[in-house]
This record gives C-alpha cells, structure tokens and sequence, in this order.
C-alpha cells in the first residue's frame, strides 16, 4: 500500500461548531459528498464514536458508476479532530481550527494503489471544496430538495 500520505485543507467561514456539526452529520453529508455535479451522495450513515461506523453511498447521477464508502471511526475529539479507517485498511484524520479567516479543514489520507496519487488528491479536494460551499450557504435547517 503506498504510504505517502496526501494533505488537502480548505478555509470555510462558519463556525467550529457548525463546520463540525455539517462534516459529521449524515443529515448534512449528503448534500455534500461528492466531487462534482455529475455525482451525488444519496445516502449517508454515521455512528459518530470510536468503534462506530461512518457508510456513504457515492453515484454517478447517470447511474453509469457508483460505490460504497464505509469506514470505521478511530478517534472522535469534538469539534477538533476525527478520524477513521477505512474498509480496505487506509487511515483518515480530519483536523478542524479557528483562524483569522475562518475553520480552517485539514484531511490527511493514505491514497490508495489504483489511481494515481494527484488525481486522488483532486478528487478529495473538490469533496473538501464542495464541502466548504455547502456550509457557507446553509441557514439553520439544510435545503429542502423534495
């Protein structure tokens, strides 16, 4: 397994408690899992505690590809630090912290052998900046999209 770990961060201007509540809540997560608009996150399950598991399902909107994200968390420190393992054993840690400019979002990961490394790299920062627009457009409740 290639273990040169991959940074990617984000600065999103909300606040710790809402930036956290929107990366880890199944209720937010599907308006925001996805790298583009071609895809989407239909559902979402998070048992948000070390031991619990974390599961969303990721599709193309055309149905033409789609996969299972599961993982399993390691380390919960709300609202500062979360982090999993995911189903084929890499290691995930998400670190949330104020900034002058806002939270500052920093997932570490371990990129996988099939894809090359820059285009997983890409793929999980457009997640992050897709991500980042949805908290900086939420009001109190997420859309409605029924």
């Amino acid at each position: 397994m290639n273990t040169t770990a991959i940074t990617i961060s984000a600065t999103v201007n909300s606040t710790l408690e809402k930036t956290w509540e929107c990366y880890n809540s199944a209720d937010h997560i599907i308006y925001w899992n996805f790298p583009s608009e071609d895809w989407h996150c239909p559902s979402a399950s998070v048992d948000l505690q070390p031991g619990g598991e974390h599961k969303a399902r990721m599709e193309a909107k055309d149905g033409e590809m789609g996969f299972d994200f599961e993982a399993v968390y390691t380390d919960v420190s709300a609202p500062n630090h979360v982090a999993y393992t995911i189903a084929d054993g890499r290691q995930v840690n998400t670190h949330f912290s104020e900034t002058e400019e806002g939270i500052l979002v920093t997932t570490i990961f371990e990129p996988e052998n099939i894809n090359d490394p820059e285009f997983q790299r890409a793929g999980w920062q457009a997640i992050l900046n897709n991500f980042k627009n949805y908290v900086e457009l939420q009001t109190e409740t997420p859309p409605d999209f029924e």
